[in-house]
């Protein structure tokens, strides 16, 4: 079971050391860990249950018969329970003021994010307030938006991604369901879905993905980067529909014959084979949770951002059907400086909006482990890492349009040799605005 929000947690006393550049490849970053490492795609605690039991020899047939139990549990649960917890409202935005969105935004914003609640999440969970609702049937999370404790005028709701969606990509997800106002996707995605679901990024609150390649580094103490694993023969364990995959073959850093898509998010395979493979992980996850919940591992890794080789995608980008953008053109003016202010808010305090991950991730019953110390974990890692941060210049959450430029170039060949050819004549200015972004919004150094 999760911890209740409300359940004193111990401090977590280790944190994840600062990074350190690669000698000899001051253009690419890699990080190890003092414990072992875990990712989207993430486990739940009974498949980690499994693992453990194909370790050890225990039977895992229960695994049936809990599931069974959960589906008739989801189908028997009330629909609705009130959350503890939430940002507070210390006063209600007066009409003019720029927190007040009642005249200019939807009733009810409606987010549909990436996944399960977690901490890449922060902006949005940050701004639910007080008096918030959990609906455990439909997965989503109902409340007043609360703005650096002004109450907006409207709601807030915030639907869960993934398994709660039967792992629909988001953009097509917003175009089944009109009703979404907002949804959180990579920017990959973004070009990837521009000629038949055309979505418009309008903000970033992460500035870089945080996926990884992750190894052994006592298996394989020779390897710096993952450049290095593509000069040998590793198997390197990945997710079928990871579209940076195609870049890392294209560009030879790694080899067609050493990649495998068949993971399924579970350090089973890994386990088995004693850390010999390489294997995709999120450094805000993995890092920390292989290192709980497996202990037949419990050792470091060492693992590099899949950014650093060249790919340079944005994740949990927030944006709207393109189609839809005059009509949001006024809310996005007030709301976009809000979502930009909730991240700082998040990653500076993030304990609040953390319990009401937490409470909807009990609620939700869908076998999702996720607990306090991993979200204080990928708080401190997206710090550390810059993978939450201003970027070049001193703005959160604005878009470097040359990014987005290459980002378009590596991609328009993969998924048109893929067959599935994107927008004709594509740029940066159909993907991406900046055009709702407060420029003075920005993360001062944390000590």
């Amino acid at each position: 079971m999760l911890p209740e929000p409300s359940r004193p947690v111990p401090p977590v006393p280790w944190s994840p050391p600062l990074p350190s550049r690669t000698p000899g490849a001051a253009d690419l970053r890699v990080f190890t860990t003092e414990r072992p490492i875990g990712g989207r795609h993430r486990p739940s605690r009974e498949s980690l249950r499994v693992v453990r039991d194909r370790l050890t020899g225990r039977p895992a047939l229960r695994v049936a018969a809990l599931l069974v139990v959960a589906i008739l549990a989801a189908g028997c649960s009330s629909s609705a329970a009130t959350g503890t917890g939430g940002q507070a409202a210390r006063a209600s935005a007066a009409s003019g003021d720029a927190p007040n969105l009642r005249s200019v935004c939807p009733a009810t914003v409606v987010v549909q994010s990436s996944w399960f609640p977690q901490a890449e999440h922060g902006a949005v969970y940050q701004l639910l307030g007080k008096g918030y609702t959990i609906d455990e049937k439909h997965k989503s999370v109902t409340g007043p938006l609360v703005a650096s404790g002004v109450d907006t005028g409207v709601k807030l709701q915030i639907r869960a991604g993934g398994p709660a969606i039967g792992f629909q990509q988001t953009s097509a997800q917003m175009y089944a369901d009109r009703s979404i106002t907002i949804g959180m996707l990579n920017t990959d995605e973004l070009i990837q879905q521009s000629a038949t679901t055309p979505v418009l990024g309008v903000v970033a609150p992460l500035d870089l993905d945080p996926q990884i390649i992750a190894w052994d580094p006592k298996a394989h103490p020779e390897f710096n980067t993952i450049s290095d694993i593509g000069q040998t023969n590793t198997r390197v364990l990945y997710y079928q529909t990871s579209p940076f995959m195609g870049y890392l073959l294209g560009s030879g850093i790694l080899r067609a014959s050493q990649v495998d898509g068949s993971y399924d998010g579970t350090p089973s395979r890994f386990v088995a084979d004693r850390g010999q493979d390489a294997v995709q992980s999120y450094a805000t996850n993995e890092p920390y949770a292989w290192a709980h919940e497996v202990p037949q591992w419990n050792r470091p890794l060492a693992y590099q951002l899949i950014n650093d080789t060249g790919y340079p995608n944005y994740a949990n980008v927030l944006g709207v059907r393109s189609g839809d953008r005059d009509k949001l053109d006024a809310c996005l003016h007030k709301l976009v400086p809000i979502l930009q202010r909730a991240e700082i808010e998040f990653i500076k305090q993030p304990e609040t909006a953390i319990g009401v991950m937490l409470a909807a991730n009990a609620a939700y019953k869908a076998g999702f482990h996720y607990d306090r110390p991993l979200a204080e974990y990928a708080v401190r890692t997206m710090l550390e890492q810059a993978i939450v941060g201003n970027g070049s210049n001193q703005t959160l959450g604005d878009f470097d349009t040359g990014r987005i430029a290459k980002l378009i170039s590596i991609l328009e060949p993969i998924f048109k040799g893929q067959k599935k050819p994107i927008k004709d004549g594509l740029g940066p200015v159909d993907v991406v605005t900046n055009a709702y972004i407060d420029a003075d919004v920005g993360l001062a150094p944390i000590k």
